[in-house]
């Protein structure tokens, strides 16, 4: 219903109650209160003239000589105060069998006055129709009628932003230069829609934007209407399909509708997937209604003239499941990646957000930026805020680059844990099992720079942690990098081995990661010699799908699967090979470390750039091909690779 015709129904409603209120006090008496045995003292003292009965009250005349002796002086101003004249009357009537009788005997004159009940026989009929009706609305509204009661269930739920309501340009935009430079197309033809015209050529109906959650996918669509200054409808995808079949197109009928009517205007669809995933892909689970509702999204694409200023923007983070039709040329013409920014886009979206911030002078966006590989733009929004707050708790007048620091490790690995105790031998244990982390890292060519390391537990179960920040973004790593990737997360373990002799479970999460490095480089890079160039994961990556995941489950034979298991032990033993050999040449700066770790609890950069120049970095050379620390190793790989069949090293 639209809000005229909610405030109607409350009117009639308001006034249907205000006019039982009159009606009722119209009908109450207005004349004096006589109490029952006062009348009857006066009937029986033959001072009544006549009386009118009726179902509820007696009504009458009072004879006017006498009554000072008869009644108490307190009713005698009332029947003064209340009544027509102090000779009326009005008594409430009791259960009185012989009032009639004594009437007759006193012979009074008397009549008797059917009340009229029309109004209260109305009342029991339409109240209860009102509440019913009531009632079935507010269930109807709770379960799918929208925003605006049920007899408007197909209308759409897109909220209208105004220009001046986004507030949102491309100036607040970072860190995506390429999809802005794709937009800013559109943008142009929102403004100019004739000047692209001129040569025949026509803007594209739909605009996909695709990319990892909080890249900016929404504040991007905002920005390029708040740049053009048109009309933005936007809505979820999840918001046209309902419990009822037909109602999700409807909708669609009615959003495109109010566009045209305002175009040039913005169509802003979010989640895309939720709406146009892939028709036929569940057989067993089929969906009738988002079938419809996707059917009338097509058909309506199909049937809107691009010149007419109206551009339709979707969003989604899984592109691999929707519909083809929904990406064929004509309907979502264009695709704009919204990726995960590289150094210089994180370094342009925390200046956004550190204007909003009082900022002390050691902060630098470019070291906040290094710290931060991977992070999204919504991700460096959440880092600014923890970081405020976290100078807010210390009373501190600006946030320090300390602040940056502890919200990245807060986010990372979680809340700090100083009261989970650790006894001194599990201490020990931990203190070489990070400080093993710390060493591979400082050993081994081309590994990221140790930050800082600590053995205050964090999160739900890491009971120390090693960070690590990268000095550039990566986009191709060699088969040696991922190796020493490798032997850096196997250095915990190896200097468990080293040190107690024995193993801990505090490396479970290590032997995760190593697996799923090894098993990329056997199954999608093609790295092991023995398999030759052949990819082994048969299923196709999502387009969003993160690097080094394993998302195939191919119909191998069993020898193939022997021989792919094979070559990961394979790697994963030279790997931990290599993390062992380097950490015994470095024996003594890894009990040193330790030690040093167990007393301060926590090193940061400084402290461990001290450690690292005593650090003998890992090669053949250094570690004199043919000695006893590289024999070592290369005859543990040897064997492993003996005992799988695999004679070749691959390491």
């Amino acid at each position: 219903m639209e809000k005229k015709q909610q405030f109607s129904l409350w009117y009639f409603i308001g006034v249907f109650l205000v006019m039982l209120a009159i009606q009722d006090f119209l009908r109450a008496p207005h004349v004096g209160n006589l109490p029952y045995s006062d009348f009857k003292v006066l009937l029986k003292a033959g001072k009544i003239d006549n009386v009118t009965v009726r179902e509820r009250v007696v009504t009458g005349q009072l004879k006017a000589d006498g009554l000072e002796t008869l009644l108490p002086k307190q009713t005698l101003e009332q029947l003064k105060q209340f009544g027509k004249g102090e000779h009326s009357f009005v008594t409430t009537r009791v259960d009185d069998p012989k009032l009639i009788e004594d009437l007759q005997n006193g012979k009074v004159r008397f009549a008797g006055q059917i009340e009229s009940r029309w109004f209260t026989t109305l009342l029991s009929w339409v109240l209860p129709a009102v509440i019913f009706f009531a009632i079935w609305s507010l269930l109807m509204n709770r379960m799918g009628g929208g925003a605006h009661g049920f007899l408007e269930i197909g209308k759409s739920k897109a909220k209208v932003y105004m220009e001046k309501e986004t507030g949102v340009t491309f100036a607040d935009v970072a860190g995506v230069d390429e999809a802005k430079a794709e937009l800013e197309e559109v943008v142009n033809f929102l403004k100019t829609p004739k000047e692209y015209s001129r040569l025949g050529a026509r803007i594209p109906k739909g605009v996909l934007l695709v990319g990892p959650p909080g890249t900016g996918k929404t504040l991007l669509a905002r920005a390029i209407a708040g740049e053009a200054g048109v009309p933005f409808f936007s809505i979820s995808g999840s918001q046209f399909v309902e419990m009822f079949v037909g109602v999700g197109a409807a909708r669609v009928r009615d959003l495109f509708e109010q566009a045209r009517a305002k175009a040039p205007a913005i169509i802003f669809i979010d989640e895309l997937d939720a709406l146009g995933r892939a028709r036929g892909a569940f057989p067993m689970g089929g969906h009738d209604e988002k079938e419809q509702t996707l059917n009338q999204l097509l058909s309506e694409m199909d049937g809107f003239d691009p010149s007419s200023g109206l551009v339709l923007l979707a969003a989604t983070n899984r592109p691999e499941i929707l519909d083809p039709a929904l990406l064929r040329a004509g309907r979502f013409d264009r695709q704009v990646l919204v990726d995960r920014p590289d150094k210089l886009g994180r370094v342009q979206i925390l200046n956004v957000h550190l204007r909003k911030v009082k900022l002390g002078p050691d902060v630098d966006a470019e070291t906040i930026a290094a710290l931060t590989p991977g992070f999204s733009g919504a991700d460096l929004a959440n880092l600014v805020n923890e970081a405020a707050l976290l100078a807010t708790r210390r009373a501190a007048t600006a946030v320090a680059a300390d602040d940056f620091t502890k919200a990245v490790e807060r986010i990372v690995a979680g809340l700090e844990k100083r009261n989970r105790l650790l006894n001194a031998h599990e201490r020990r244990v931990v203190a070489h099992h990070e400080m093993g982390h710390a060493l591979a890292a400082m050993a081994l060519s081309g590994a990221d720079p140790v930050h800082k390391v600590s053995i205050i537990p964090r999160g739900v179960g890491a009971l120390g942690y090693t960070i690590q920040r990268p000095t550039e973004d990566r986009f191709l790593m060699t088969q040696t990098e991922l190796e020493n990737r490798m032997a850096v997360l196997l250095a915990g373990r190896a200097a468990e081995t080293l040190v107690f002799g024995e193993l801990s479970t505090g490396a479970a999460d290590d032997l995760v990661k190593v697996t799923g490095i090894a098993r990329g480089m056997v199954m999608r890079y093609g790295m092991a010699q023995q398999l030759g160039n052949v990819n082994f994961d048969a299923e196709r990556p999502t387009l969003l799908s993160v690097p080094g995941e394993h998302t195939g489950n191919p119909d191998l034979s069993e020898e193939t699967r022997k021989h792919i298991d094979a070559a990961v032990r394979t790697f994963v033993e030279g790997a931990f090979a290599k993390a062992l050999a380097l950490l015994e040449r470095n024996r003594a700066v890894l009990d040193k470390g330790a030690a040093e770790l167990l007393h301060k609890e926590t090193l940061a950069e400084e402290e461990l750039r001290r450690l690292k120049a005593e650090v003998s970095p890992y090669s053949d050379t250094t570690l004199a091909p043919g000695g006893a620390a590289e024999g070592e190793a290369r005859e543990r790989r040897l064997s492993v690779a003996r005992a799988t069949g695999l004679t070749t090293d691959s390491n």
